[in-house]
């Protein structure tokens, strides 16, 4: 009787050679040229939107649409969805500018690059996944009817650290309902 240990007979030597290690040194040659090639920290923004905004100005679209944001004659702003907003530029020292506007003419703004983040009660069923990135629902919301939509915030496609650090922030609110 042979005594086994993880499948390999004792007193043999289990010999990786030849042919198998050299497909183990290319592929991880390759793996490692791959990951300095990618340049730094993941995720990444193509534009930069994080890092402009650290320290600078976070431009935000907003369309009116109470509890969620509120747009007065005056220029002022107010709505859950505005006090998230300042509390993310308070944590990345950014100053807000709210551009006023219909969700549809923001959000070609936003994919022009003149803003950063649109927001106005938009829900995860939103039309404009495809030119925009929405973050992860951060809270759900009883309509009158009885159903349940679940609230997203949009960014620029790309902007993956910019989206990333919104959601991280968002999850971090307990506004979750």
């Amino acid at each position: 009787m042979q005594v086994r240990q993880r499948g390999f007979p004792v007193g043999r030597s289990r010999r990786v050679g030849g042919r198998n290690a050299l497909v183990v040194v290319y592929l991880l040659a390759l793996t490692g040229a791959l990951t300095a090639a990618c340049g730094g920290p993941f995720p990444r923004d193509t534009d930069g939107s994080l890092d402009r905004i650290t320290g600078g100005v976070l431009r935000v679209g907003v369309s009116e649409n109470p509890p969620w944001t509120e747009v007065y004659d005056d220029g002022r702003v107010a709505g859950r969805e505005v006090d998230l907003v300042r509390g993310f530029a308070t944590e990345h020292g950014a100053d807000v500018e709210w551009i006023p506007g219909a969700e549809s003419e923001l959000v070609m703004a936003m994919v022009r690059g003149d803003l950063d983040v649109v927001v106005g009660g938009l829900t995860s069923d939103t039309p404009w996944e495809s030119e925009a990135a929405v973050t992860r629902p951060y809270a759900d919301e009883v309509t009158p009817d009885g159903d349940t939509e679940q609230m997203v915030m949009a960014t620029p496609l790309g902007e993956n650290a910019l989206l990333v650090a919104l959601e991280t922030y968002l999850a971090g609110t307990g506004e979750a309902s």
